[in-house]
């Protein structure tokens, strides 16, 4: 109960700080979708959250998802994987998940491609963007994003639905606005460029800094502290 009531009023503060984000950028708050990163908490923390009303889930290792969602989720909640994603566990990737947001290189999208192929599956993608330039951090350069973009637009079976990023993490959330509108206006020109209407996501913000994402644009913030407290 202690759990469940956590939960609840986390995420219904998260909501209210997303509607006053959303309002002060003058967007709808039902434009963003909340991506609660359930990566290392346990499958009991996952359904007191779906019976909080979270409806979409992020998870950063296949493995760990695959034990925790043994038991598929009910009927309309989503799973993203939002972490580094190796070429071989490529086949239970798209097996389990609803999109890959951390397509990130020209091998990966051959084997996603050729996975989802086999399931006669169209799977929504991102491209994951290493806006920052961090060393530490997955993601392609800005200046292969083009080539990767085109990559994935010219597959069968996977539907390039987005872009994402992560920021550095800093003190002052404002110091990130550059990264999130740097991403933006990349996700502009290339739906533009390759005449892409489905590319229309950017997922980026994360607990320390979703409302600046929000004001540059976001459509999936990726929310696990804020949600489900300290790890």
């Amino acid at each position: 109960m202690a759990l469940d009531l956590a939960v609840q009023e986390r995420l219904a503060e998260v909501r209210e700080r997303v509607a006053r984000a959303a309002h002060d950028a003058g967007r709808d708050p039902a434009g963003v979708t909340i991506v609660a990163v359930s990566k290392t908490f346990p499958r009991e923390a996952v359904d007191e959250a779906i019976r909080a009303g979270a409806t979409v889930f992020g998870e950063n290792r296949v493995q760990e998802a695959r034990q925790k969602f043994a038991t598929p989720p009910p009927p309309g909640v989503r799973l993203h994987l939002i972490g580094h994603l190796q070429s071989n566990k490529a086949r239970h990737a798209v097996h389990l998940f609803d999109c890959i947001e951390s397509v990130d290189r020209a091998s990966l999208i051959e084997r996603l491609d050729h996975e989802a192929a086999k399931l006669d599956k169209r799977l929504p993608v991102f491209l994951q963007v290493n806006v920052a330039r961090e060393a530490q951090k997955t993601g392609c350069a800005p200046e292969e994003a083009d080539a990767l973009a085109g990559r994935i637009a010219a597959t069968d079976h996977l539907i390039l639905s987005g872009l994402m990023t992560i920021a550095p993490l800093v003190e002052d959330p404002e110091e990130t606005r550059p990264v999130f509108r740097a991403l933006r206006e990349l996700r502009d020109r290339l739906r533009e460029e390759l005449a892409l209407e489905t590319l229309s996501s950017l997922s980026m913000g994360m607990t320390n800094d979703y409302p600046v994402a929000i004001a540059e644009g976001a459509t999936h913030i990726r929310l696990g502290r804020a949600i489900f407290g300290t790890r």
